[in-house]
């Protein structure tokens, strides 16, 4: 009879949601205009640089090497990434009722969940791609060929997208008694906090995909890293400096990204809209500028490009 009546009383509590309020904007008054133009600017600056690395990958053979597609599998994540939220954050500034509907909402957040996942993975990889060339030097070639590059990159990008189908799935099928979500954008740890059903299953299943997605792959990255440092320890100068140059980029962007992911799950204080932004706004924009300036290739192709000998 108890039951009967809580659960009466949730049907009558809930409402069919058609829309989600983003509480945390705020009225800038004249400055909303400023703001649009340096994110628009920022998102201008991340599509290019991207794009443009990307491109000088594709174009030039002696960057047809493992280590470099699996960078340019990072460069188009990051385009996947900010495209999932710079239009519609640059939308939202110009408006002045912030609003989205609930099917844009999971679709925003399965682009943003695909997009963690993918870069984790990616870094993952990309990892294990400098563990076999620096402990490994002798059998690098025959380890990794380019059908199993392939493979790789197929995995890095097909896991994510399908786990995040089951998350974004399960979160649908919640009755939800509220519709105002705390952010800036759509995350699905929000919307599972309006929910007046059962969420056992949702909160069991963001917990696997915690697990999976972010601390199964910092723990390969830190076991391939201590395996490389073992290596350079006992190794010669040039197997230093190989691993120095290599590993560098790798390592600054997996620290950027893991703060980032930090901030948005910490995030408190007046500093929350911009902790949460952080991995989105950043990552995108950081990485391309990393691997450009401190891979000696890449570096040298784009230095020819843009200076002419007089």
């Amino acid at each position: 009879m108890i039951a009967l009546q809580a659960k009466m009383r949730m049907k009558m509590n809930s409402t069919q949601v058609s829309y989600f309020t983003l509480s945390a904007y705020f009225d800038t008054g004249p400055f909303k205009y400023i703001y649009f133009l340096i994110i628009t600017l920022l998102y201008i600056l991340i599509i290019c640089a991207n794009i443009f690395l990307v491109v000088i990958i594709c174009m030039n053979r002696s960057l047809h090497e493992p280590m470099y597609l699996f960078l340019c599998s990072l460069f188009v994540n990051e385009l996947y990434g900010s495209t999932g939220l710079f239009p519609f954050l640059l939308l939202q500034i110009l408006s002045d009722i912030h609003t989205v509907s609930v099917h844009f909402c999971f679709l925003q957040i399965y682009s943003v969940y695909t997009y963690v996942c993918v870069e984790f993975l990616n870094l993952v990889v990309m990892s294990y791609d400098r563990y076999l060339a620096i402990c490994y030097p002798l059998q690098y070639n025959t380890c990794m060929t380019t059908k199993k590059v392939a493979k790789l990159i197929v995995v890095t990008w097909l896991i994510p997208f399908l786990a995040i189908v089951v998350l974004v799935s399960l979160s649908l099928s919640l009755q939800l008694c509220g519709n105002i979500i705390g952010k800036v954008f759509c995350d699905n740890y929000s919307v599972v906090k309006l929910a007046c059903s059962d969420t056992r299953v949702n909160n069991i299943y963001g917990l696997i995909y915690l697990v999976i997605s972010i601390i199964i792959p910092l723990i390969l990255i830190l076991f391939s890293y201590m395996k490389i440092l073992k290596v350079c320890f006992s190794g010669s100068k040039q197997t230093r400096q190989k691993a120095v140059s290599t590993c560098t980029p790798h390592l600054a962007s997996l620290l950027n990204f893991s703060f980032g992911v930090c901030f948005e799950v910490l995030q408190s204080s007046v500093l929350n809209i911009f902790l949460s932004l952080y991995f989105l706004t950043c990552q995108p924009l950081f990485n391309p500028v990393m691997y450009g300036l401190k891979m000696a290739k890449i570096h040298n192709i784009c230095k020819n490009l843009f200076c002419w000998k007089v």
